[in-house]
């Protein structure tokens, strides 16, 4: 569970938040958003203030993984927390190592949309909610997500056959408009085989 509200040492409740918590974690109760593990007790941490359902509150991140996810975060915590002095404390340059390691994967990362074979039979389609079968045509197209008041699009699996649907979806973050080239610039697929998969998707109208 990703703890929000956990004490942060302000002597006042009504104080203000700062935006930026760094600190070492008070309790194993708190998750990293990031990567959904909990954060050990007295293990470096960065809070992110965010106004959630019952007020304002942190989420949540191990150091590193902040480091890779919102560098630029982290470094204003740095910046804003000079009375933090401690020697286990990690320089910065050691953390943009893990920032560029992160880069690097995601140069890796295909664009969405795009087309694959399923690598294994676990993963389902988000329109119909049957499992793709490995090695059959498996679409990524992006959805839109509430979280927190703010809207971000994330991608989802589904079936060729289902893509018009997920298109047509009011969650969906995928225009129809330019679909076929996208497919063709992110997939990264031999002519035959992609015009195998389009024909399998059929007619977006």
């Amino acid at each position: 569970m990703t703890e929000t509200n956990e004490p942060t040492g302000n002597p006042s409740a009504d104080a203000p938040k700062a935006p930026l918590v760094l600190e070492r974690a008070r309790s194993s109760r708190s998750s990293c958003k990031a990567c959904k593990k909990p954060i050990q007790k007295d293990k470096f941490r960065l809070g992110v203030l965010i106004e959630g359902p019952f007020g304002p509150g942190y989420l949540w991140h191990h150091l590193s993984c902040a480091a890779r996810r919102r560098f630029d975060d982290v470094v204003q915590a740095y910046d804003e927390a000079p009375k933090l002095f401690d020697p286990e404390l990690p320089p910065l340059n050691e953390l943009k190592q893990n920032l560029e390691v992160e880069e690097k994967k995601k140069a890796k990362k295909k664009e969405a949309p795009y087309v694959e074979r399923a690598k294994t039979g676990r993963s389902k389609c988000r329109v119909c909610d049957q499992l793709i079968a490995e090695g059959d045509w498996r679409v990524i197209v992006l959805r839109n997500v509430e979280f927190y008041n703010q809207t971000r699009s994330g991608p989802i699996n589904v079936h060729p056959r289902c893509v018009r649907a997920a298109l047509d979806a009011p969650d969906s973050a995928t225009p129809k408009e330019g679909f076929v080239q996208a497919m063709r610039d992110n997939s990264g697929l031999a002519d035959a085989d992609l015009a195998n998969a389009l024909a399998a998707i059929g007619a977006l109208s």
